[in-house]
Parts: C-alpha cells; structure tokens; sequence
C-alpha cells in the first residue's frame, strides 16, 4: 500500500540534509524584480514566485520519495534523476535523463512526456508520479490521459497507476480517475529556500554534502526495458488505417477500438487527411490573403477533457510556423499560433508528406465526419 507518512504529511526535512539547496533553480526573472524593489502582492512577482516555489515543491517531495521508497517494502524500484543519477544524456524511443535532469520519454527530436518521478511495486504496478502546488487540477486530467497511455503502451505487463501529492485545499480532486491515488501535504512554502539564495548571492555559505541514498531498488531510467514503440511510424499507421474503409470515409469501429483508443489518448489528435485553402476559408472564416493558393489545411480528431472527439484543423505556413483552428462552445472560431518547438509541429510537417491526394477531404465529408463523431459521443453518454 502506498500511503502517505506523517514526514511529507507534515513537510518535515530533516532527513534529507541541504539537498534542497543543491538543486539549480531558474530564478534569473524573481531575482530582477527582488533588485527591483517590486511588490510581493505584484502579478509578476506572484508569478515568478509560484513558478519557483513549485520548482522547489517537486524537489522536496522528489528527496522524500527517495527515502519513501528505500523504506516501504512493497516498492521494488525508484527511478533516479537529478544529481543522484550518473546518465545525463537523454536517448531516443526509450525512457532517459534529458538536460535538465528529469525522467523523460522522447523520439529523435522532441520529448513525448516528462515525469516526476516513477516507481514499481511488487505487485506488478508502476506508478508514474504528479506533484503540484496548482489549486485547481482540473486540467491534469488529459495530462495524466496522456502519460498513462504511453507508459501501457511501453510496458504493457504493469497496472499503470498515478500517484497525485498536493497541497491541502486543492480543488476538483473527485474528478480523478479510478487509477490515481492522491496524498495531500500541508500548504508547502518556498521562502526558506528563496532567503538562501538571496544571501548566497553575497556571502556564501557552506553547505552540507549532497545526502545520496544508496540502495538496489535505486535504478536508472535508461536501464530499463520497454516494448518496442515508434511513434511517428506508429502516427501514420493510424492515419492509413483510419481512412482505409472500403465504403466509409472514416473507420469508425477502428478509432473506437480500446487499443486505439489508448494512441488516442497519448497523442490527442489523429490526422485524417486535409482540406483546400478556399473549403477551409468557407469553414473557418479565414482571410483570403493570409495563405498561399494552394496551401493544405490538414484536419486532425482531436479527443478533449470530457472525452468527445471533435474535428480540429492545422495550418503550416512554413517549418515552425502552425496554427490551430477550432470551434469553442458557441461554434466560435479559435485561431492558436503553437509552440514552434513542440511536437505539433514535427507531427503535422510528418504527416503532411506522407498524405497524398487520396486523403483530401471535402466539406461533405467533414460533415459527415462530425455526425459520426458526435454520434459516437452521445450514444456512449
């Protein structure tokens, strides 16, 4: 049983000597605005500050965990990172260390997933770990949708689980789901650690060594052995497979199949095929002179936080520069510019050169795609 001890109930550090303060924090913008003078009651110190504080919140309970899991008989292995593990370089298609030490999945070129920490248990379980000082959790949701399915996908003989630790007076914790267990901490504060390195930066002070715990449960993450998984192949398998049907423009029965299901649930979003600029202009409203003539407008089933499938359309102007169009609650068209580095970029700019004319769409199809879709939904509903 994985219930929490009265030490991290209580935040007590004791145990864990000056570990806290051998971590490297990003405190460059905090420190600025400290020289400042500005307000502790300013938004952008609040922001900074709660930026920091939960910077500091995972580190405490991540040394704690460590000497949890040493003393709990039903944990079998933990994995290491930050200065307690030797591996700093972060490998492709398989579980590693990435830069900024923390445990990560990820292929060539982008990170998949990242995690707190990670533990097995006897039983078969594998418990990925989620800590916040965030009040609301109600956006966790797809989060942990995402990372569950992934690690059943690479390590398919464990039960995955979730272990939530939050602050006390956290809200929407009954939205969970039934594999998430939740320990609560007392309201946890950073200022202690903030003081230090304010002082530090003008008189340095001698810290006790770094406190490593020393046992064979302790493994690394590179160590271990995962079922094959390749994730881009694996994305255009399911577009293939999806537009397959003899008769039908989309495979429905394939999309709600419960392994599919779970890719659903890891990437989100399952390209379909693409639209013309001049369709796309006629459904989403957009200016004529803002893309090229012949510019795609690929069409993605995107899964959102209350599970309904829903048609999402992406346009790529070059490499690193994608928009998002959706539809928000009042049939609102909502332009998104996304991350020029996230794995949307490198998905879409994929799977764009892998569609040719046979996956082109027509407005009739969207159409007809959206009935099934919502259908599907409310049949299950």
């Amino acid at each position: 049983m994985l219930d929490i001890s009265k030490s991290i109930y209580n935040l007590d550090d004791s145990d864990i000597a000056d570990n806290l303060l051998h971590y490297s924090y990003n405190t460059k913008h905090l420190l600025s605005l400290i020289e400042k003078g500005v307000d502790k009651e300013d938004p952008a110190y609040l922001s900074s500050y709660r930026s920091f504080e939960g910077e500091v919140y995972e580190n405490y309970l991540y040394e704690k965990l460590l000497r949890y899991a040493e003393q709990n008989d039903d944990i079998e292995k933990f994995i290491l990172k930050g200065f307690h593990q030797n591996k700093f370089k972060s490998h492709p298609n398989t579980l590693s260390i990435s830069e900024k030490q923390q445990i990560v999945y990820r292929t060539k070129s982008r990170e998949i997933s990242e995690f707190d920490a990670m533990l097995f248990t006897k039983n078969k379980e594998l418990y990925f770990v989620e800590m916040t000082l965030v009040k609301s959790v109600l956006k966790l949701r797809k989060r942990l949708r995402k990372k569950k399915a992934l690690l059943e996908i690479i390590f398919p003989n464990y039960e995955i689980k979730a272990l939530i630790i939050l602050n006390e007076g956290a809200s929407g914790v009954k939205q969970f789901p039934s594999y998430c267990k939740v320990w609560f901490t007392k309201e946890y504060s950073a200022s202690k650690i903030l003081d230090y390195i304010v002082q530090n930066r003008k008189n340095k002070r001698k810290l006790v060594p770094k406190d490593i715990v020393k046992s064979k449960k302790m493994i690394e993450a590179h160590s271990l052995k995962l079922h094959p998984f390749r994730y881009y192949n694996t994305m255009t398998w399911l577009t293939k497979t999806l537009r397959s049907h003899k008769k039908h423009i989309l495979d429905i029965y394939f999309l709600m199949n419960h392994k599919v299901q779970r890719y659903h649930n890891l990437y989100n979003k399952l390209y379909i095929g693409f639209i013309n600029i001049e369709d796309a202009q006629k459904l989403l409203k957009i200016d004529k002179q803002e893309y090229k003539i012949d510019q795609r407008v690929v069409v993605a089933i995107e899964k959102k936080h209350t599970d309904e499938i829903v048609l999402t359309y992406y346009i790529q102007k070059t490499r690193k520069n994608l928009y998002l169009y959706s539809f928000d609650d009042e049939n609102r068209v909502v332009k998104e510019k996304k991350d020029p580095y996230g794995i949307t970029v490198t998905e879409v700019f994929h799977i764009n050169k892998f569609m040719d004319d046979s996956y082109k769409l027509s407005l009739y199809n969207l159409k007809t795609i959206k009935k099934l879709l919502k259908d599907n939904y409310l049949r299950k509903a």
